[in-house]
């Protein structure tokens, strides 16, 4: 069952609960209502009769003890000549009895003009209390009331007053015939326009629906959820499913792009390792020539494959440290006195190339939380890539910033293009001047791995014909 019949539903079962439960309590007031208003009547009408009654004689005849049945009833003309027997309206229907309840007048005077008298009421009555009961009277359903006349404390007279409630009855059933039909067109009405509203509600839902279908079936996370009013539920939901979409899309085309480092990685790999390798199979082939190679040739190519031997060495280790930091390797985040270890990795980024300057400028007692080993091979990159990617004199600058320590290796060489900035964490790019100079293109990805597992950041700016600033940031550490 979808949720718009669903909705629909409950709103037509909530509608028709309202109207039985208003239809119920509209009929059980127009009812009590109806038969309070009766009441009233005959009540009214009552008090004229007694008094009628009372003035007309002072006890009803007395009763033959051996002759049980009770005398004839008299007409109201016999009975009584008050105005108030002679001038009954034509829908009152009166009887007067005895204390025993026998009819002593009608207004014929007939035996079959007994309105019927219960034996509760007539107990009721003869302690003079009111009566009210209800009975089919020559077909039709009446209201009487018996009401006793006292004098000296006895009960001599009884008058009971009826009225019909045919009327009343066709009024009820025409009410509930009423109520019945416009209920029913009511909650086919509503069923019908809870149907249409429930539609239009839930036409957000259905295009998000559908959008989710086709993103799923294209793979086209730019695709959004066109939603035009106000910011209800729906609204809020579609802004949501809109706001994940793009967070799916940013996802999908980090993935996308981790996928393709991936394989441009490995073929990087392939690439660098298969040189070396071939290298060296090639002199082992030169090695084993018959007649062999002249002794200097030999020596020549033991000591190529040598150099080849160290570079695939240092290449396999750049790729195993490279491999740990994306593993998540946890490095710990000690007090680290900076000083000194830059101290020492100038001191040996200095023996590479003795003619180049490399300043340090530094304050007393910055500490930052790092890992040393990790800290000082960090500083060997960057030194190194300074030497080899630019002339002139190299600048290592640190000092606080905040709550943090930045650390600044400036050079004054010919700048890195733009377009080749971005790149330039990449793994295995290298710029213009690879052919020149030697590595990898591991130095600076290595790096990058590193200091964000320290949990700092690295940065690089540069301007072509100036130079570039790499820019280290570490959480400091208290000085103790």
């Amino acid at each position: 069952m979808s949720i718009r019949l669903r909705l629909t539903l409950l709103y037509s079962s909530i509608l028709t609960l309202t109207l039985i439960i208003f239809g119920v309590a509209l009929y059980s007031i127009q009812s009590q209502d109806t038969l309070n208003s009766l009441k009233r009547d005959l009540i009214m009408s009552s008090e004229k009769l007694v008094e009628a009654t009372r003035r007309t004689e002072s006890a009803p005849p007395p009763q033959d003890i051996l002759n049980r049945d009770p005398p004839p009833p008299k007409s109201f003309n016999e009975f009584s000549s008050e105005q108030a027997f002679q001038a009954l309206r034509e829908r009152e229907i009166v009887r007067v009895l005895d204390e025993n309840g026998n009819l002593i007048a009608s207004p014929f005077g007939r035996v079959e003009d007994a309105l019927s008298l219960s034996e509760d009421g007539l107990a009721a009555l003869q302690i003079q209390q009111d009566w009210w009961e209800s009975n089919i009277v020559s077909g039709e359903n009446m209201l009487i009331y018996s009401r006793p006349i006292v004098r000296d404390g006895q009960t001599i007279f009884i008058v009971q007053v009826a009225r019909a409630l045919t009327e009343r009855d066709r009024t009820l059933k025409s009410l509930v015939a009423t109520l019945g039909v416009a209920g029913v067109l009511t909650i086919l009405g509503a069923f019908g326009a809870g149907w249409v509203l429930s539609g239009l509600t839930l036409q957000p839902v259905h295009r998000i629906t559908q959008t989710a279908q086709e993103i799923g079936d294209e793979r086209d996370f730019s695709r959004r959820v066109a939603y035009i009013g106000p910011q209800d539920e729906v609204g809020q939901l579609a802004n949501t499913f809109n706001q994940m979409l793009t967070r799916l899309q940013d996802a999908y085309q980090k993935v996308e792009h981790s996928l393709k480092m991936q394989r441009n990685f490995l073929a990087d790999v392939s690439h660098e390792l298969r040189t070396p390798i071939t290298t060296l199979r090639g002199n082992l082939g030169l090695l084993h020539l018959n007649p062999p190679a002249p002794h200097e040739e030999q020596a020549d190519i033991l000591a190529d494959m040598v150099d080849e031997s160290d570079r695939l060495i240092r290449l396999v280790n750049d790729l195993l440290m490279l491999a740990s930091a994306d593993a998540g390797r946890s490095l710990a985040k000690d007090p680290l006195k900076i000083q000194p270890v830059l101290e020492e990795t100038i001191r040996q980024s200095h023996q590479l190339d003795t003619k180049r300057q490399i300043s340090l400028d530094i304050p007393p007692g910055i500490n930052v939380l790092g890992d040393q080993d990790a800290f000082k091979q960090v500083m060997l990159i960057l030194l190194d890539n300074a030497l080899k990617h630019t002339d002139g004199v190299i600048d290592v600058k640190a000092d606080w910033s905040g709550t943090q320590v930045e650390i600044h290796v400036q050079d004054h060489g010919h700048g890195i293009p733009q377009d080749q900035l971005e790149h330039i964490f990449d793994r295995f790019y290298r710029g213009d001047d690879s052919s020149i100079a030697p590595g990898f293109g591991l130095g600076l990805p290595i790096a990058k791995a590193l200091v964000e597992s320290m949990g700092g950041t690295i940065t690089i700016e540069s301007i072509l014909g100036k130079g570039s600033i790499v820019t280290l940031r570490f959480p400091a550490a208290s000085t103790k």
